[in-house]
């Protein structure tokens, strides 16, 4: 019996249900709320310790390379150690590293409790996906996606907002202990609702890949580096951490294809609507980090806005993102999660074709408009493909391929924020979205064939 039928036959309380999907939408947004937040504290961050940008950076990048090296890795370990029992580890993780980020008295051991706090947030995105197959019935999972999605897009765009005003308030030290009672809750939520690990999960003999796992790490890390340093400069310490990234991945495919229990079993690529429905996840990813990473640049260098309206402008891609996530869910396992996978691809294509086109001369509605419109594209396209690539999962797998599925993504936002970025310093707006224009047709290609 796999684990939807054994919640379909259990029949649990539809309030029981309710308080699970609220500590793992509490979670997901946690999660994106700590990747988002800590950015707009960076100036008062170096002038408080005295330091530089390229110091004070490793804030926002020690988080973000703990979640993207460490992600499938935390994954498995709940496949075989027992999700719920991780879950609740990560949300404690998570909790105590931002008491400890807003108590650190320097800069170093603030990167370092940040990188506690990325870790954290890894299990947490990683678990909380694969949670949903155990938590709702699967004719309603395309609904729960959307609620998790929508959740995650209001961390991400109340982070600024909420940050500024709590560094105004409270100081730098708000940003990081506005999460304690937050993680508090979600943790208690969490301990009375989740459903129990399977006994199987529990008693599993099944040992832990612990090679791979170091191999990934370094690969990622050194991919992830080579994306983010030199703030868009890439020169030869680029190329030599891609170059490592590379070889790193072929070591890690021959150590897999060895050891009786891998990190990943690469037999799980053979499944090509996975692999592809991954390598979307990962296009688009790319196209939406671009747009975050250019929009800024071309407000204020193009329009001509202050730093009030362009944050305002800026602000409607995430609303829309909040506000369209359950109804995408809703329409995902009404009409059927492939079909409006490849709607929401050619909606995003709609809005990059705009941005390519439409003259300077409209202004912000040059802006605002097909922002909109990719917004809603991409809400029912995340919605849809991560229902896809969660419903016909095995249990013991779940962890691993959410996990997965979470690394696509983050490898799109580091290639997105790069690539994208030194795209457009080069040949400006329009060239930049007929490059992610592109990317979304290879996307649509993969999804009509698969």
């Amino acid at each position: 019996m796999n684990s939807t039928t054994a919640v379909t036959a259990a029949s649990p309380p539809t309030r029981s249900i309710r308080w699970a999907l609220a500590s793992l939408s509490l979670s997901m947004l946690l999660s994106s709320l700590g990747t988002s937040i800590a950015n707009v504290g960076l100036p008062t961050l170096a002038q408080v310790f005295d330091a530089s940008f390229q110091q004070v950076q490793w804030v926002v990048l020690a988080y973000l390379l703990a979640i993207t090296t460490l992600i499938v890795s935390v994954g498995r370990l709940g496949d075989l150690a027992g999700r719920r029992r991780l879950l609740l580890s990560g949300i404690g993780l998570f909790t105590v590293a931002s008491a400890l980020c807003g108590l650190a008295p320097s800069l170093e051991l603030l990167i370092g409790a940040r990188t506690l706090q990325g870790l954290g947030a890894a299990i947490m995105m990683a678990l909380t996906l694969a949670f949903v197959g155990e938590t709702v019935p699967k004719d309603r999972t395309g609904s729960a996606m959307g609620l998790l999605g929508t959740l995650s897009a209001i961390g991400t765009a109340m982070g600024p907002s909420l940050g500024g005003l709590l560094i105004g308030e409270f100081g730098w030290r708000g940003i990081f202990l506005i999460t304690v009672p937050l993680g508090l809750l979600t943790l208690l939520l969490a301990q009375r609702y989740l459903p129990a690990d399977q006994q199987q999960a529990k008693n599993t003999q099944v040992a832990f890949d612990s090679v791979g796992t170091l191999l990934l790490a370094l690969t990622l890390a050194a991919y992830a580096l080579a994306m983010t340093l030199g703030r868009g400069q890439f020169g030869v310490l680029n190329l030599a951490l891609i170059l490592l990234a590379g070889v790193g991945a072929w070591v890690f495919v021959r150590v897999e294809q060895r050891v009786t229990e891998p990190l990943v079993r690469l037999a799980m690529f053979h499944d090509r609507q996975l692999t592809t429905r991954l390598i979307m996840s990962l296009l688009v990813a790319t196209v939406m980090m671009g747009t975050l990473v250019v929009g800024p640049f071309y407000l204020s260098q193009a329009l001509g806005l202050g730093a009030v309206e362009a944050g305002l402008v800026l602000s409607v891609g995430p609303l829309v993102a909040a506000l369209t996530g359950v109804p995408a869910g809703r329409i995902a396992d009404r009409f059927g999660a492939r079909r409006m996978t490849l709607a929401g691809l050619l909606v995003i294509a709609l809005g990059c074709l705009l941005l390519a086109v439409l003259p300077i001369s409209f202004g912000v509605v040059d802006y605002i408009v097909p922002m909109v419109v990719i917004t809603l594209g991409y809400a029912v396209f995340q919605t849809a493909n991560n229902t896809l690539v969660m419903a016909d999962v095995q249990a013991q797998q779940r962890g691993v391929v959410s996990g997965m599925l979470n690394l696509s993504r983050n490898l799109g936002l580091i290639t997105g924020a790069s690539a994208l970025g030194a795209v457009f310093a080069a040949a400006g707006m329009r060239v930049t979205f007929v490059v992610a224009l592109a990317l979304i047709a290879l996307a649509c290609r993969c999804a009509r064939r698969h």
